[in-house]
């Protein structure tokens, strides 16, 4: 019995590892775009990717022909809803003062991303980058397919045309 347990064991973390090998990459960068912190310095998405990870390794078993890519993915964007509530109260509440100077590591994208609201980016990753469904995007967070439709919208909106900076101050013109 414990030579079989053990098997099943070592079988187990073989295919987990093989797992990660293959989507560890696509699935940190999908938690470094929700957090839109740079790519060369996440930390918090690296946290996010490995709770998100170890949940899906607890559930291994369990998975039963599911495709453990959705459930990682399910699990990454699960947690990254509930760290934002946790940090901002909700999810759409907060929106950063858009800086018109790029970040000092030279990704424009951070900087773009981090205008949004953490719902938004939430939106966007999971239609946009992920190509998952609206229904699907509805489902997993609650939301009318209808209010997913909306804040998709309105977060290309944001990235396609950012605000504008102030207006510039007209010189006074002295008459001669």
């Amino acid at each position: 019995m414990r030579e079989r347990r053990a098997f099943q064991n070592a079988r187990r973390a073989r295919e987990f590892e093989a797992f990660v090998a293959g989507a560890a990459g696509r699935l940190l960068h999908a938690a470094t775009l929700l957090t839109a912190e740079p790519p060369n310095a996440n930390p918090r998405a690296r946290r996010l990717l490995t709770l998100a990870l170890a949940h899906t390794y607890a559930s291994w078993d369990r998975l039963r022909g599911e495709d453990p890519y959705d459930r990682a993915r399910q699990q990454l964007a699960v947690r990254f809803a509930r760290g934002a509530w946790h940090q901002y109260g909700a999810l759409g509440r907060f929106r950063p003062s858009p800086s018109p100077s790029p970040s000092p590591s030279g990704s424009g994208s951070v900087a773009v991303l981090a205008r949004l609201t953490p719902q938004e980016r939430l939106v966007l990753v999971l239609r946009m980058y992920e190509g998952v469904a609206e229904e699907q995007t509805a489902a997993l967070l609650g939301l009318p397919v209808e209010r997913v439709r909306a804040i998709c919208a309105r977060a290309m909106t944001t990235l396609l045309h950012p605000p504008r900076g102030p207006a510039p101050t007209m010189a006074k013109v002295v008459p001669s």
